[in-house]
């Protein structure tokens, strides 16, 4: 045996093959109204749209538990005295940087804010592989008790 050629050498439709599949996504579900589990195991389109509302849920950087990639920024625009154009602009920003970090979600687009005293709320559609997701009235995490 030579230590010049490898062993095992792999064959090029073997790695074809291997780069076709990929794994639909899987998650559990979850009552977006309470935010509970609910016991059942979600696949494809539902369990990125699971995806996408703990993603935002999240504040980033303030669990070890998660990576720097995953979670939202908001606390920088939610109860500041920005403009309204501002606000959107920057929560699409914050928004998009938080959700294209799923190799599922491609981007978003028709994207809305709306706000109520200290609550910011955004809408908007996910494109991802599996078709859209629309997403309406979410509120965002952010400073607590700030008007």
């Amino acid at each position: 045996m030579s230590l010049f050629f490898p062993a095992y050498i792999e064959d090029e439709e073997n790695i074809e093959d291997l780069e076709e599949e990929t794994a639909s996504p899987k998650d559990y579900g979850i009552n977006f109204e309470t935010g509970q589990l609910t016991g059942e195991i979600v696949e494809g389109l539902e369990a990125v749209k699971v995806w996408i509302w703990l993603a935002l849920q999240v504040p980033r950087y303030r669990h070890y538990i998660y990576t720097w990639d995953y979670g939202g920024e908001y606390d920088g625009v939610i109860g500041q005295a920005y403009t309204e154009e501002y606000m959107e602009a920057e929560a699409y920003h914050l928004t998009e940087d938080c959700l294209v970090v799923n190799e599922n979600i491609e981007g978003i687009s028709d994207f809305n804010i709306k706000i109520e005293s200290s609550t910011l709320y955004v809408s908007f559609t996910a494109e991802t592989l599996y078709g859209n997701i629309d997403i309406n009235n979410l509120a965002l995490p952010g400073k607590q008790g700030v008007s």
